[in-house]
């Protein structure tokens, strides 16, 4: 598990990391940031009928992320596109720069996700509140149940509230730290002569199957950004 270990990024291994410490966690979440802003700096720089390749990665992410607020959360969210598209971006560059070899993978770690989930979770908690009021209380209250169920409904309703960022974070550093482990496994098999071709094409499918996982992470994580940020603005449907 040493490839998770957050170290600083000038010194020795075993120096304390303090709040204020440049380790290599601190380098790869600033190359991530780096690289959405090369993607929409150059891909938007010439916006040329013809697009080139840039260009077309930077529209097709966009036209992607913004029909996606559209759909789940309704036309009145699209002002807080900015918001889901730079998280959507961030996690998506985090996850793919983590696939290059001795590489650091920030969205393996709680602290990153956890933050990540409690943005969302307070942005969507506010929102509810600012807009419906204590009609966003409703929320929790299921009209459409017999009534004696409700005060139940509501308490597993308030608890699952609660609960999302939990899950919202612990599902992307999960998925992210359980498939680089993996790879790590089978590369420790490759010294081995005997089984050394059968772990080389272990690591290039599940090699494959991670840069699937890398989307899809950033996709489910951002999809449900949506999906809470729709309860907050619409609380009775």
């Amino acid at each position: 598990m040493d490839q998770f270990i957050v170290k600083p990024l000038f010194g020795e291994a075993g120096d304390a990391v303090h709040w204020y410490t440049i380790t290599n966690a601190t380098f790869w979440m600033a190359l991530a940031v780096l690289c959405v802003v090369l993607l929409l700096i150059i891909g938007t720089r010439g916006r040329a009928i013809v697009p080139s390749r840039a260009q077309s990665t930077a529209e097709l992410a966009y036209g992607f992320v913004y029909k996606m607020v559209e759909d789940v959360t309704g036309k009145d969210a699209i002002k807080f596109f900015p918001y889901i598209f730079t998280l959507f971006l961030f996690i998506l560059f985090s996850n793919f720069l983590a696939l290059i070899p001795a590489s650091f993978s920030p969205t393996s770690h709680i602290a990153v996700t956890a933050v990540l989930a409690l943005a969302v979770f307070l942005t969507v908690t506010i929102v509810g509140f600012v807009k419906n009021g204590a009609a966003f209380l409703g929320l929790f209250w299921v009209s459409s149940a017999p009534l004696a169920l409700r005060p139940v409904l509501a308490v597993i309703e308030l608890i699952s509230y609660f609960v999302r960022p939990v899950s919202h974070s612990i599902r992307l550093a999960g998925n992210i730290m359980a498939g680089h482990a993996v790879l790590k496994v089978f590369a420790g098999f490759a010294a081995i002569a005997a089984i050394a071709p059968l772990s080389v094409l272990a690591i290039t499918a599940i090699y494959g199957l991670e840069v699937l996982v890398a989307f899809i992470q950033a996709y489910v994580f951002t999809i449900l950004t949506c999906v809470y940020l729709k309860d907050a603005l619409h609380p009775s449907h």
